[in-house]
């Protein structure tokens, strides 16, 4: 048997898919693995079953200390009528604190009060042993 000059043997080239299997397999282990560790937790808004219930004793004991900061940097200190003076806040702070230990203190910066009485203020509630303080937005 000859083979004729101008026939060819059909070479057959194959294309190994094992390395892009184990690829897709590894891809698709790690998307499983990382889902599983995402897990979303959200309030249930909707129900009423909690919020009818009155406050309890501890809840309703619970106050947060205010401090409102004026535009020329008076201090408010719990909505009273009048402002205090910043030498009076470490001995309020105090004294508040006494009330109830588990206050945190929120400060409400006005837009135009320096930064200086915002970093005092703070200072003297850390002084004072207040360790949660929270700035809130005008």
């Amino acid at each position: 048997m000859r083979k004729l000059a101008g026939t060819r043997k059909n070479d057959e080239s194959n294309v190994d898919l094992t390395p892009m299997l184990d690829v897709v397999f590894i891809l698709l282990i790690f998307f499983v693995v990382t889902a599983t560790f995402l897990s979303e937790t959200a309030i249930d808004a909707a129900s009423s079953a909690n919020n009818n219930a009155p406050p309890s004793d501890q809840e309703s004991d619970l106050k947060n200390i205010l401090i409102e900061l004026g535009a020329n940097n008076d201090i408010i200190l719990n909505g009273e009528p009048r402002p205090i003076l910043l030498s009076q806040i470490r001995s309020n702070i105090d004294r508040l604190k006494a009330e109830n230990p588990a206050a945190t203190l929120i400060v409400k910066p006005h837009v135009r009060s320096n930064v200086q009485t915002l970093v005092a203020v703070m200072d003297f509630a850390r002084q004072a042993g207040v360790m949660n303080v929270s700035i809130i937005e005008p």
